[in-house]
């Protein structure tokens, strides 16, 4: 599409074919031979166009007709720059819509983007905010069940130990009682079976007090009481204390192994760790079968401490593997687990700058292991 913003050209009117066919049609119309020229000529008719001479007719046509034939020359060419002018200011119009409509599609897409930015942005940190109301409630509920723990520690501590100490004094009283009946019915076949049996029933009392004495020590050691909240850890002593719990509360985890190797102090939480090691330990224990074991071992490997819990169970199916450190996850009955047991041992592992791995297998048991970085 030209674009006449200067005065046309005759050759921008009509073109070549179409010229010789409108002076073919004048020259039939006129009785004689008509021609078009850019070129000035005496023998011509100017041919006009706002004021402007865009050529010159001529032929062999009466002077009269001649100036006829230029002036319906000089009209068509009107029409046709008209019909051009038009058509110009059309396309230019539609390119200005079109160039308008591009603009606000190119504003409208990167509004798009914004919008789809600004609701990336969004979702990540309500994410980020449900995931620590959630982390935040784990850590209440551990929270509150560790100060339920460590009251409830502090109370049997209190109430056992006391009359656990006059029990075991008053046993070990009567058996020097029992030293001193022995000396003197010396010779009475009857009377010393007697004392024997007796004998043997105090140091079952004395052996079974004792017992419970350190029940009550690794129970204040799993509680943290009598400690700073953050302090040298001996991560196998807070380890052979919770599998003393263990065994004492579930009589599936009696066969119980522990292979322990040096390790250097961890500055840490003793309860909180305690706690990580009770839920890896109690889900074992959970998993086992009749014949079931658990094997506990430690090692330092010079980059991480290291402390594995294996067990003969049931084992994780590959489906839920994923699933077992989400939060309130659990494949127990309703009311038989909470479903927080690994993710709070992530967590506690987590503050300790330490990881979590687990290995399993269906019908083959599980390890998990879990990893400190040495200070």
């Amino acid at each position: 599409m030209l674009n006449f913003e200067e005065d046309p050209h005759l050759a921008d009117l009509l073109p070549s074919e179409q010229r010789e066919r409108l002076c073919r049609l004048l020259g039939e119309l006129g009785g004689g031979a008509v021609a078009v020229s850019e070129q000035a000529r005496t023998d011509a008719e100017p041919l006009e166009l706002n004021l402007e001479t865009l050529g010159w007719l001529y032929g062999d046509l009466s002077p009269q007709r001649r100036q006829a034939a230029a002036r319906l020359l000089e009209a068509i060419l009107l029409q046709v720059a008209k019909y051009r002018l038009a058509a110009n200011l059309h396309h230019d119009t539609t390119e200005a819509s079109y160039a308008e409509l591009q603009s606000r599609n190119r504003a409208l897409l990167a509004s798009r983007m914004r919008y789809k930015a600004l609701a990336e942005q969004l979702q990540a940190r309500v994410k980020a905010q449900v995931s620590l109301v959630e982390q935040a409630q784990r850590q209440l509920y551990e929270s509150a069940r560790l100060r339920a723990v460590g009251q409830l520690a502090a109370g049997v501590a209190h109430e056992i130990n006391n009359p656990l100490g006059f029990i075991s004094s008053n046993l070990r009283v009567a058996a020097d009682y029992l030293n001193e009946l022995a000396a003197k019915l010396r010779g009475d076949p009857l009377a010393g079976q007697l004392l024997e049996d007796f004998r043997a029933l105090l140091e079952e009392s004395l052996d079974g007090s004792q017992r419970i004495a350190r029940i009550v020590a690794d129970l204040k050691t799993f509680a943290n009481i009598d400690q700073a909240d953050f302090v040298p850890c001996d991560l196998n002593a807070l380890l052979t204390s919770t599998c003393h719990l263990l065994r004492a509360e579930n009589p599936r985890a009696h066969n119980l192994q522990l292979e322990l190797g040096e390790l250097p102090r961890l500055a840490g939480y003793p309860a909180k760790l305690s706690q990580a090691f009770y839920n890896v330990l109690d889900n074992a224990a959970k998993a086992l079968g009749e014949n079931g074991q658990i094997r506990v071992s430690s090692r330092n490997t010079g980059e991480a401490l290291e402390i594995c819990i294996e067990d003969n169970g049931c084992g994780i199916a590959d489906a839920i593997k994923t699933q077992v450190f989400d939060p309130f996850f659990t494949t127990r009955d309703v009311g038989a687990g909470s479903g927080l047991g690994l993710c709070v041992a992530r967590d506690i592992l987590a503050a300790h700058q330490g990881e979590i791995l687990l290995d399993s297998q269906v019908g083959r048991g599980t390890r998990v292991t879990l990893r400190f970085a040495p200070h």
